[in-house]
């Protein structure tokens, strides 16, 4: 039996830990912090905080003991991308140095470097990006799930698929690391965009013209910085995108409703994890710092604009895009 550790207990981790240990022909862990969460899934079987209705697999072991990477084969980062380069490095010692590393944070590692990028100056696993349309509530509803993985090295491509044999689900692969990773930030960007437009006019017309530009700067910006331009109509691009923009699960999309309807405060920025928030001046400022044309990204811009001008009457994001 392979050792599969998830490293967070949350509502990713929760899923699809629950969805291979039902299968039961691996050991799953979730390593996590929360002992009350630990108890729950050990004692009870559920894990209230993300599903208080579904009943986990008794075959999905919680525990608080870093012990349990010593030993894994394949260990997912299912912790806030913020979070991840920081646990690396303090638990490094920890880490079996033939695990394979998948990487299913979306966001900034360090500063403006993505993951992969700043992991692999301190340990040197195997590693791969995980990234797709992935809502964890259909997952652990078994609902079909499409995911991107991305690695250097397609031998490692045989690993995940075994891991996911058997389940709902399905990948597909590139060896477009940095594109996949900068795609699954790019994504919650402008999905924040598509909220702001569905919170002031009703019109599909208009959502599809803002859908193209924000596809557009997506691909530019993904391909300025190192992807791959193919990368952008697998599941991690369009899919990934069309997920988070279009649905109201989505805590970005729902960040740009509230922006549009005038109840946006910076409580809620900084009360909760918002990638897209986060990314929006990373960006701005790779734009501005490799001298790159602003006009050439309207929707980046003006939202840079609207988190960082006290003053912007988010009333005019949209007649601003539109006029140029």
């Amino acid at each position: 039996m392979r050792r599969i550790v998830f490293i967070g207990s949350g509502a990713i981790a929760t899923a699809i830990g629950d969805v291979l240990a039902a299968k039961n022909k691996d050991e799953i862990f979730l390593l996590s912090i929360e002992d009350e969460v630990i108890e729950m899934i050990n004692t009870r079987h559920v894990n209230t905080t993300y599903f208080p209705k579904c009943r986990l697999s008794e075959n999905l072991i919680a525990t608080n003991d870093k012990r349990v990477l010593l030993e894994a084969n394949v260990i997912f980062l299912a912790i806030p991308s913020t979070a991840v380069v920081d646990y690396l490095k303090t638990n490094k010692d920890f880490i079996n140095p033939t695990a394979l590393v998948v990487n299913l944070a979306k966001g900034f590692g360090s500063g403006e470097q993505i993951i992969p990028d700043t992991v692999k100056t301190f340990i040197f696993n195997p590693f791969m990006t995980l990234k797709g349309p992935s809502f964890a509530r259909e997952i652990i509803n078994r609902q079909d799930t499409g995911l991107t993985a991305a690695t250097k090295d397609e031998s490692l491509y045989k690993i995940i698929t075994d891991v996911f044999d058997g389940t709902m689900i399905r990948t597909d692969f590139t060896t477009d690391v940095t594109g996949v990773e900068y795609a699954s930030i790019l994504k919650n960007i402008y999905a924040i965009v598509i909220g702001m437009v569905d919170a002031n006019f009703d019109s599909a017309n208009l959502r599809s013209i803002f859908i193209t530009m924000a596809l557009n700067e997506m691909r530019k910006l993904m391909t300025a910085f190192g992807g791959e331009e193919r990368t952008m109509y697998q599941y991690c691009g369009f899919g990934d995108f069309s997920l988070t923009a279009l649905n109201d699960m989505s805590r970005n999309r729902t960040l740009g409703l509230l922006i549009g309807k005038g109840f946006f405060n910076t409580s809620i920025s900084d009360n909760v994890v918002l990638e897209g928030r986060i990314a929006v001046d990373v960006f701005y400022k790779k734009i501005v710092g490799n001298q790159m044309d602003l006009t050439e990204y309207p929707l980046m811009s003006e939202l840079y604009h609207v988190f960082n001008d006290k003053n912007y009457p988010t009333s005019n994001f949209i007649k601003n895009i539109l006029k140029n």
